[in-house]
């Protein structure tokens, strides 16, 4: 009798089929979820642990106010419509997105609700918010002993395309698959320093350029994840090349359609939404790092000279700004803030600004003279962000007048849980700091 050779052959599965992935992002920015049945998923919620909101990226569990640690850890209730489901870059599966309630109200620890309550603070002057992403990020490939390194681009230059920037064609595939996913992207390109890129998605109202952005870069993370490469959003990778940040295209609309910020530059005067939106931008500066930059390694981005929104200043068509006020006129005028990086929540991060911005057109701040300057060595400001992340939390919790307005539990919550990444990670070395973010960012 012939004996047939075992083969080490992975057995073919069959592909899943109707299902839904339920998403939220956390304050970390994790994609938090579950799959359920479709049949299941027609009910419109699920429930899942406040818990999630206890723990920092290593799962160190925190008695942050909110997370229920204390409480027995109990569970809240993630609601969607089951009619505006997305499609999935997964087989045989759909996403739907959710905001959180707990105990039948919303819950206070929802970016997505917080986001919301800011959307509507401007609806309610007439004003639709409107939001386009521009997020970097660096390529990463593992070596011969399975440790990751850079991506090997040695063709690559700032605006590179092709395979001379991309050799494997990673970004082609990401650029398909988001639009299969009904992501819409506005461009892609390679940036200053290689293997970084520029990763540029349409502009839309800002609930929607939240939940395109978040699911983009988590799209975008798995696809190269299965092709054994790790997109990295990481605000600082590397000591001696540039960072990666994550910008905001602000502008707003009327009932009408017309852009509120149209003709501001051609006029040479700026409108008071402008002025206003600017003013408060620049007010709540300091502490708005804390959560648009909330990882110890943001720091080592945020630098002066860096193009990276580290002074509290702006001008018009200016890169070594924080807030850049585009040359564009007509439909496409805006102003650009600089200071993000991608471990923030696209929710959290953009309820802040929203309502940074909305504080200073409501409360009539005195608007700064603009940036003429070179912005890189002669500011005119002494004004920036704080140079760690403890330093920038403490920003945060003195500046009352913004927490109240972006939600005062929801603050209180991030704060501790980042107090106890302060601690853990502040006693690492550099290789291990990057270490430890570098799965979840």
């Amino acid at each position: 009798m012939t004996t047939m050779p075992k083969t080490d052959a992975p057995r073919v599965k069959a592909p899943v089929q109707d299902r839904c992935r339920v998403l939220f992002a956390d304050q970390l920015n994790l994609a938090r979820g579950k799959y359920v049945p479709m049949s299941d998923a027609a009910r419109g919620h699920t429930r899942m642990c406040v818990g999630t909101f206890a723990v920092t990226y290593d799962k160190t569990l925190v008695a942050a106010p909110g997370g229920g640690m204390l409480d027995g850890l109990p569970d809240m209730e993630v609601s969607f419509d089951p009619q505006a489901m997305r499609p999935s870059w997964d087989a045989g599966t759909k996403i739907a997105l959710g905001a959180l309630r707990f105990k039948g109200e919303p819950f206070v620890l929802c970016g997505r609700s917080a986001l919301q309550r800011a959307i509507n603070g401007w609806r309610a002057r007439g004003l639709e918010p409107m939001v386009g992403i521009e997020m970097e990020a660096y390529i990463f490939q593992r070596d011969a002993d399975g440790q990751w390194v850079p991506y090997d681009t040695p063709g690559a230059f700032v605006y590179g395309t092709g395979p001379f920037s991309d050799p494997a064609g990673l970004i082609d595939e990401i650029w398909a698959t988001a639009q299969a996913c009904n992501i819409p992207v506005e461009s892609m390109n390679a940036e200053f320093d290689a293997p970084q890129f520029e990763l540029t998605l349409r502009y839309a109202d800002a609930m929607k350029a939240a939940d395109d952005a978040f699911l983009f870069r988590q799209m975008a993370r798995e696809v190269l994840y299965k092709r054994g490469y790790l997109l990295s959003f990481l605000p600082k990778p590397f000591a001696e090349k540039s960072g990666s940040g994550l910008h905001f295209n602000l502008s707003f609309t009327r009932d009408d359609g017309s852009n509120v910020f149209a003709n501001d530059v051609s006029s040479g005067t700026l409108s008071p939404e402008m002025s206003g939106c600017i003013a408060g931008l620049i007010r709540h500066h300091e502490a708005l790092s804390a959560i648009m930059a909330p990882t110890i390694n943001s720091y080592a981005r945020l630098q002066p000279a860096s193009l990276s929104g580290y002074w509290a200043n702006w001008g018009i068509d200016h890169r070594s700004v924080t807030v850049r006020v585009s040359a564009e006129t007509g439909p496409a005028a805006r102003i650009e803030h600089r200071m993000a990086d991608c471990a923030a929540s696209p929710y959290f991060a953009m309820a802040a600004m929203l309502q940074a911005a909305l504080l200073g057109l409501e409360q009539g701040y005195d608007l700064p003279q603009p940036e003429l300057n070179d912005g890189l060595e002669t500011i005119n400001t002494d004004r920036h962000t704080p140079h760690s992340l403890s330093d920038a939390l403490d920003a945060l919790e003195a500046d009352t007048v913004l927490t109240q307005a972006v939600g005062a539990d929801m603050i209180a919550n991030f704060i501790a849980i980042k107090r106890e990444e302060v601690r853990i990670v502040g006693e690492m070395s550099e290789a291990e700091s990057l270490a430890y973010y570098l799965p979840y960012i």
